[in-house]
């Protein structure tokens, strides 16, 4: 018998970088455990341009990315029933979320907001890759968890910890 697979979704505000890429990054790194979602407590209405492009040279196929109200994923929308739900901005950590189906676990994995990042395109471009490579650390942690194993409180820990995981490491026109 199958086991399902853990529905994650990932949130920001805008739901037009961060959350995009968290979502593409659990898609190829949930090693067949976790389908990743991504939505918005404002957003966008579309994707910015420079993820899309840090995604494609990744190699993401990105033509059915759409950025999403996280309304779609509230208990009664029809949405799947979520076992995890993990902020990536400050603003949607401090917002009321929505009920959300599954009573999932949630955590804060802030990390810079890279669409907000004025200046040269190759430093906003590095900036991009820093972010997604830092979540992508984060989610490969992640889906390397014993989930199964793991009592709600150890898990609880864990999931806080991953958050602090190089939390100061994108910084414009790094390396």
């Amino acid at each position: 018998m199958a086991q399902r697979l853990f529905n994650v979704l990932f949130v920001c505000s805008g739901n037009s970088a961060r959350s995009i890429m968290a979502e593409c990054a659990m898609g190829r790194w949930g090693l067949g455990k976790f389908r990743g979602y991504s939505a918005g407590s404002s957003p966008k209405g579309q994707i910015h341009p420079m993820a899309i492009d840090v995604l494609r040279r990744l190699n993401y196929n990105t033509s059915q990315l759409r950025s999403k109200d996280w309304t779609e994923f509230a208990a009664g929308a029809g949405g799947p029933p979520l076992d995890f739900v993990f902020t990536l901005c400050d603003q949607a950590a401090g917002e009321v979320c929505p009920a959300w189906p599954g009573q999932p676990m949630t955590a804060h994995w802030g990390v810079e907001d890279p669409a907000a990042f004025v200046g040269a395109e190759d430093k906003q471009r590095r900036l991009f890759r820093a972010v997604y490579g830092m979540l992508e650390n984060r989610i490969k942690i992640f889906a390397s968890l014993p989930i199964r194993s793991l009592d709600r409180l150890s898990l609880q820990g864990r999931l806080q910890e991953i958050g602090r995981i190089r939390a100061d490491a994108a910084v414009p026109g790094g390396s």
